[in-house]
């Protein structure tokens, strides 16, 4: 079974993201386990504070490094920066690289994610020592990283086995599959709507020809609208 610990500074975030749709099957049927950590449970003054100003001066505040060392040693029950082997301490940071279909993949093999939300201007730079994965999801930037924790976390937990129904083909031809391929168009009743019609070859019941036009398709796509990929 997996288990994820996504820790946050809003833990109130994931409340409906963790009950609904794939994630909370999942989790309901114990394929992953899934806890939200509250960084300030880590956090030993008054306030609880989690964040100061940056040395050198500047705008905002940065995440202070005693928290954060804290919480991943007691998540992963070893010493930061070296987390058992199966375990991943993941940072969400527009400074990341670019998350992908693979990484999704691989972390689905994982027993043990952790998940480094970041908030305010960002990180102290020594945060970075503890992380196994600096990720961002896109050349944008978000005033946290929960929805980037959120959407990494959906990626992943619906690789896991018993997730997705239709096994594991429900999974091989998507986009971003291992011909690095946009999806093809897809189809269903009626055949004919307001005069748009279902292509011809999707109906002949030819599966080899079926086969080859979605491969086609998905070529063409993919040139169309993210060539990057072919390249």
């Amino acid at each position: 079974m997996l288990k994820i610990d996504i820790v946050s500074v809003q833990p109130g975030m994931f409340g409906g993201f963790l009950s609904e749709s794939m994630v909370g099957r999942a989790v309901r049927k114990g394929t992953c386990e899934i806890n939200i950590v509250d960084l300030r449970d880590f956090a030993h003054d008054k306030r609880r504070s989690v964040d100061d100003r940056p040395y050198g001066g500047g705008p905002g505040m940065l995440m202070t490094c005693p928290p954060w060392f804290e919480a991943v040693e007691t998540l992963t029950g070893a010493p930061a920066g070296l987390p058992p082997e199966g375990t991943r301490v993941i940072m969400t940071s527009p400074a990341g690289r670019r998350f992908t279909q693979r990484d999704a993949e691989e972390l689905s093999e994982c027993g043990h994610i952790v998940f480094m939300c970041g908030h305010y201007e960002g990180f102290d730079a020594r945060i970075d020592t503890i992380a196994t994965d600096k990720f961002s999801i896109g050349d944008f930037v978000m005033t946290g990283g929960e929805l980037a924790a959120a959407a990494m976390t959906d990626s992943v937990v619906r690789l896991l086995p018993g997730v997705l129904g239709g096994g594991p083909a429900a999974t091989s031809d998507e986009s971003f599959n291992r011909e690095g391929l946009l999806e093809a168009p897809q189809y269903t009743h009626p055949a004919e709507f307001r005069g748009m019609k279902v292509p011809e070859v999707l109906l002949g019941g030819d599966h080899r020809r079926v086969d080859a036009w979605r491969k086609s398709q998905s070529r063409r796509i993919t040139s169309e609208t993210r060539p990057d990929m072919l390249a």
